[in-house]
């Protein structure tokens, strides 16, 4: 997906606020009742901002269907189109004038999307059961090459990578699948699911013919899709359609690009109806010949559809990405959907014969590092839970839209749907203490050797990891300093850097902040000691700028306009390897508040049959939780994500180990519970009329609480929403 957080199919932010530009600063002292007032109105205004519009012009493109005589029948029997019942495979999915056929019957495909990478593997039977319980006929996955290939030449295809076990189930189950096996898949992955070790190369082209990414192309394919050949629908498998790259048209750097992948598919064996996808602006741009184009919703127009039939006569519309929501980004506004605009544009696609993708059908969870990052303004992490206003909650729970969406079905296609399967226990254990801990600093000496270089060097390049340099996490420069001043980045800290003297903490360097103040007054008696810590958020998921997507400190730093020297440099990859081998067993009880970055243990203790539950980090500020080795994903305070989902199968019997690697200040306890909580925000944003900061918080509609304070830097808005 390429939606921004605030642009999708339903939500649109203006880049500019349309309310008015006050004459005068806030007084630094408010009237009685000003304050809840001023917050009232803008509470209001975004929210009259956030209303939900829908921008299919469903009706101009249903016109234009008409006009060409398309079939608008809504009720249509295909309870004998499954895998269980076709067992002489002659004739795949094709396209028989407006309409798609299936085995030389009528076909409408109503596909969820499901990414097995983001669901624990013991969960996936019920996800996929619960997909067909709710009446769709066809699932769609994504393969992300990144972690298929996390090293060059280091193939991974078991565990949860496991995708043919998953496709296999998915035919036992009774649903067809739609396969994207990129290279590029998007899906608001780390660098849209290419492998950060490509950034390797200096003159790297992504997503080109570019001679450097198409040699890695091609050797990821070679391992790669003589997996996918013998799941298609011709061999007996589910597979009924590969789509091509993924929104190439809004990419086009390379004319040459879209045929080449084609040919690298077709030549390997891939037999299936192949596809396009694109959104309206660009549907054009990424078409190829004698493939069929797609839809995703955004920026669908009249237009759209005269330019959709003038490419490819008068096909069947599949709406190949439908979305209710948008991504979530740590510190944004928590999307939400509007069901009855949703059901108001399923009904009217139905009615009329669009094949459609409900993305995502069950978003899951960006475990680890996974999540990559979007941009609207300003740069957007996203957060460790992937909702994307799914069908299904993030622990696998049934909506209140699932229900409806169950309803429809079954009315339009006249069958009863299969019963809904028993939902999956969830518990909320007794809040855990955590007596021990290790600061960051204890923990340096027993690292590998650092890599001493005269300048700094960015993530993707460092001698580390058989050669292909580091993929995520974080990374720790030191470099001698021997006067204070000012410290300037010019925008070469990727993406949050926290800036130490010695042990001492001195502030953040991050998108928003480009310098930092240095004491001049040293009362040391060594040469201190600068320390950067920069944590890479995730890579850009899409857009032009992939190929600049280098983290950590990918340029030189200035100390009073002179270009920093002679660094040292740790990789703090927080991989399985660099918790249970390289983090020593130096925990110290703790006697007082420790200051992160620290790491923090605590044993969690059950019976014999773990169950789901979410960890809420109250008390805590940001930073990464690890359940038994496994990254469980990042938290961080400024919301909307309050708890993270910690899967059962991620528990055993008797103790379990719990480390959190808390980068400011670690809280008392670690507590659970069992609701996914995603719903307060604190949202920064550049209002320069406002010459004051808020803290507000805002919850259901209602102001329970707000302070006021004057900042430095009065220009940044802070916003607390529910």
């Amino acid at each position: 997906m390429q939606n921004s957080a605030f642009q999708s199919g339903h939500f649109y932010l203006p880049h500019h606020p349309p309310w008015p530009r006050p004459h005068s600063a806030l007084p630094p002292s408010l009237p009685p009742g000003c304050l809840t007032s001023v917050l009232s109105s803008l509470f209001s205004m975004l929210t009259f901002l956030l209303r939900p519009v829908g921008i299919l012009c469903l009706s101009s493109g249903l016109l234009v269907m008409a006009q060409f005589g398309g079939d608008l029948s809504p009720r249509m029997n295909q309870a004998y189109l499954t895998p269980f019942h076709i067992k002489n495979r002659n004739v795949g999915l094709k396209v028989e004038g407006s309409s798609f056929t299936l085995d030389g019957s009528p076909f409408l495909i109503i596909a969820g999307t499901i990414h097995y990478f983001r669901v624990p593997r013991e969960y996936w039977r019920d996800r996929l059961l619960k997909l067909k319980a709710c009446g769709f006929n066809t699932l769609t996955t994504h393969i992300p090459w990144n972690l298929h290939e996390p090293r060059k030449g280091w193939f991974y295809f078991t565990a949860n990578l496991d995708f043919m076990t998953f496709i296999s189930i998915v035919s036992e189950v009774g649903l067809w699948v739609i396969l994207c096996p990129g290279p590029y898949i998007g899906s608001d992955l780390d660098l849209g699911g290419l492998p950060s070790w490509l950034l390797q190369d200096p003159k790297m082209k992504l997503r080109t013919t570019y001679k450097g990414f198409t040699k890695a192309m091609n050797h990821y394919f070679d391992e790669l899709i003589p997996k996918i050949v013998p799941l298609q629908y011709g061999k007996g498998g589910p597979i009924i359609a590969v789509q091509v790259e993924n929104e190439y048209g809004s990419y086009h750097r390379d004319k040459r690009y879209m045929s080449y992948i084609k040919k690298a598919l077709v030549t390997r064996g891939i037999k299936v109806l192949l596809m396009t996808a694109d959104d309206g602006k660009e549907l054009k741009r990424g078409h190829l010949k004698h493939v069929l184009s797609t839809l995703h919703m955004k920026n669908i127009k009249k237009e759209t559809y005269d330019t959709f039939f003038s490419i490819q006569g008068h096909t069947p519309i599949l709406m190949m990405v439908y979305t209710a929501s948008s991504l979530d980004g740590w510190g944004a506004v928590h999307n939400t959907l509007d069901s009855h605009m949703l059901m108001k544009e399923i009904r009217d696609m139905f009615n009329y014969s669009f094949s459609l993708n409900f993305y995502m059908f069950h978003g899951g969870t960006n475990f680890g590092f996974m999540g990559g990052s979007a941009v609207l303004d300003n740069y957007l992490p996203m957060i460790t839970s992937y909702g994307y206003g799914a069908l299904l909650t993030e622990n696998g729970e049934y909506t209140s839209e699932y229900l409806v969406f169950q309803e429809f079905f079954t009315s339009s296609f006249g069958v009863p749907m299969p019963q809904r399967p028993d939902l999956i226990p969830k518990a909320i254990y007794k809040s855990l203490l955590t007596p021990y801990y290790i600061s960051l600093w204890d923990v340096i000496p027993y690292l590998k050797e650092a890599i001493s270089s005269v300048k700094p060097i960015c993530m993707e390049k460092l001698s580390v990891n058989q050669g292909n340099g580091q993929s995520s996490g974080y990374i720790l420069y030191e470099v001698m300093i021997s006067t204070g001043g000012l410290l300037t980045t010019k925008n070469h800290v990727q993406d949050r850097g926290q800036v130490f003297l010695n042990e001492n903490y001195l502030g953040v360097l991050d998108h928003f902040t480009n310098q930092l103040t240095i004491p001049t007054k040293m009362d040391y008696k060594d040469i201190p000691t600068l320390r950067i810590l920069v944590e890479n958020q995730g890579r850009l998921a899409y857009g032009q700028d992939i190929n600049k997507e280098r983290k950590g400190l990918i340029g030189d730093i200035y100390l009073n306009n002179s270009p920093l020297r002679r660094f040292k440099i740790y990789s703090l990859d927080m991989k399985t390897k660099f918790l249970k081998r390289d983090l020593p067993n130096i925990w110290k009880p703790v006697s007082f508040k420790p200051r992160g970055p620290a790491f923090s243990l605590g044993i969690l203790r059950m019976g014999n049959y773990p169950k789901d539950t979410f960890i809420k980090m109250e008390g805590w500020t940001k930073g990464v939780i690890f359940i038994n080795g496994r990254n469980l994903g990042r938290y961080w305070n400024i919301g909307p994500q309050e708890a993270l989902y910690l899967p059962g199968p991620w528990l055993h019997p008797g103790s379990n180990e719990i480390i959190v690697f808390e980068e400011f200040r670690p809280g008392q306890e670690i507590r659970f519970t069992n609701i996914s909580h995603l719903g307060m925000v604190f949202w920064r944003v550049n209002l320069h009329p406002l010459r004051s900061s808020f803290w507000i918080f805002l919850a259901e509609l209602e102001i329970k609480k707000a302070e006021f304070t004057i900042f430095q830097e009065p220009e940044l808005f802070l916003i607390a929403f529910a």
